[in-house]
C-alpha cells in the first residue's frame, strides 16, 4: 500500500488519543495528513503528538463552543478542513432497566450528539476551502447499529442513530450542491481500551468476542483505520450516506447456524 493517498488534506479527529483514534493518527500522517485530534486523555494525546507530529487539542466533543475552536484552529494552522472523523464514544453497559437517565444522556451526549457538532462545524468549515466546498465526513458506528446489545440501550440507540444521521446529513450536502460527503464506517469487536481490563482479567473473554466474527479473531485498529483512509481519500469520491462494515463478516451469517 502506498503512502500519500492523503497528501494535502488536513484532518479532524475526535477520541484520537488511543483505539481506533490513534491508529487513525497514525495511518492518516504516515498517508501525508496533516491532523489534529482531540481527546479528554490528556496525557495519552500530548504523547500521540510527540510521536506523530500531530496536533492535539484537549475537547470534550459534547461542548458546541469547543467544536468552534477546534475547526477555527485546524483552519488557521492548515488553511483548509478536508476530513472529519467523529470517532470519540463512550459505553455505558446497562440495560433499559437499569440504565438512569443522567448516564443515558452523557452517552446520547458524546456519541451522537458529538457526531453531529462534528458534522455541523466540519461543514462549516469545508464550504470555506479554496477552491470550493469539498470534504469527507467519516461517523464511527457499530455493529451495534445492526443487532442491538441488550446489555446497554444507550450505546445501542446511540449507534442506530448515527447511521440515520449519517444519511441525513449526506443528502443534505448533496441536495444542497456541496462536494462534501458523509459516511459512516462500522467496525465489528476491535481491540481498544474500551475492551482492555475485561480481556486482562477474564482469559476466556477474547475466545468468545473472536467466535463473533466468522475470521474468528478480534479486529485491531489497523484494520479500521485502513477502511477510513479509504473514506477521506479521493478514490471513495462517490460514496455517500452508506455504511463500510469492518466486522470480520461478523453481520455476514446468523449467529445460531
Amino acid at each position: 500500500m502506498s503512502a500519500g493517498r492523503l497528501a494535502g488534506k488536513a484532518a479532524i479527529i475526535t477520541g484520537g488519543a488511543s483505539g481506533i483514534g490513534a491508529a487513525t493518527v497514525r495511518r492518516f500522517v504516515a498517508e501525508g495528513a496533516r491532523v489534529l485530534f482531540t481527546d479528554l486523555q490528556a496525557e495519552r494525546g500530548g504523547a500521540l503528538a510527540k510521536e506523530t507530529d500531530a496536533l492535539f487539542v484537549e475537547h470534550d466533543v459534547s461542548d458546541e463552543t469547543g467544536w468552534q475552536r477546534i475547526t477555527d484552529t485546524a483552519m488557521r494552522r492548515f488553511g483548509r478542513l478536508d476530513i472529519v472523523m467523529n470517532n470519540a464514544g463512550i459505553v455505558a453497559g446497562k440495560s433499559v432497566e437499569d440504565v438512569d437517565f443522567l448516564t443515558w444522556q452523557r452517552v446520547l451526549a458524546v456519541n451522537l450528539t458529538g457526531a453531529m457538532l462534528g458534522c455541523r462545524y466540519g461543514i462549516a468549515a469545508m464550504r470555506s476551502n479554496p477552491g470550493g466546498s469539498s470534504g469527507s465526513l467519516i461517523n464511527i458506528a457499530s455493529t451495534s447499529a445492526f443487532a442491538a446489545l441488550p446489555g446497554d440501550v444507550s450505546y445501542s440507540a446511540s449507534k442506530f442513530a448515527i447511521r440515520g444521521l449519517t444519511r441525513s446529513v449526506a443528502v443534505h450536502c448533496a441536495r444542497a450542491g456541496y462536494d462534501i460527503r458523509c459516511n459512516a464506517l462500522v467496525p465489528g469487536a476491535t481491540e481498544t481500551p474500551i475492551l482492555g481490563p475485561r480481556l486482562a482479567s477474564d482469559p476466556n473473554f477474547r475466545a468468545v468476542l473472536s467466535k463473533m466474527s466468522p475470521l474468528e479473531r478480534l479486529g485491531q485498529g489497523a484494520d479500521i483505520a485502513a477502511m477510513a483512509v479509504f473514506l477521506a481519500s479521493d478514490e471513495s469520491r462517490y460514496c455517500t450516506g452508506a455504511d463500510f462494515v469492518v466486522d470480520g463478516g461478523l453481520l455476514a451469517g446468523h449467529p445460531g447456524m
